[in-house]
């Protein structure tokens, strides 16, 4: 069993930043592999980035490349959302999420366990 507790998010203006944190507890989250969705309102929840259980690959949505990096360190157990040059259409509830899979990390049925999600609002 795994529990996480996202934090971080908050207001800021468009092309701001905010770090997203995610803390894990449970054992064996180097086990897990990660990944950050948002789901903005009347929308479904979408893929923004992941990472492998050793941290050494990544994945991101195109709609964030560049912009957001994902990062873990798994002695802190902790999952981590860098997002900067932020966009109104950034808007959203950001969710992390665990999975003890491999493949299919941009897909939510994957994953195991979800938090409760923390709100990001980017203004214009």
């Amino acid at each position: 069993q795994v529990q996480l507790v996202e934090s971080g998010g908050g207001l800021v203006q468009a092309g701001g930043s905010l770090r997203l944190s995610c803390a894990a507890s449970g054992r064996s989250f180097s086990s897990y592999a990660m990944g950050w969705f948002r789901q903005a309102p009347g929308k479904e929840r979408e893929f923004v980035a992941a990472i492998s259980w050793s941290g050494g690959n990544t994945y991101s949505a195109d709609s964030v490349k560049g912009r957001f990096t994902i990062s873990r360190d798994n002695a802190k157990n902790t999952v981590y959302l860098q997002m900067n040059s932020l966009k109104p259409e950034d808007t959203a509830v950001y969710y992390c999420a665990a999975t003890i899979n491999i493949d299919y990390l941009k897909i939510p049925v994957t994953y195991d366990y979800w938090g409760q999600g923390t709100q990001v609002t980017v203004s214009s």
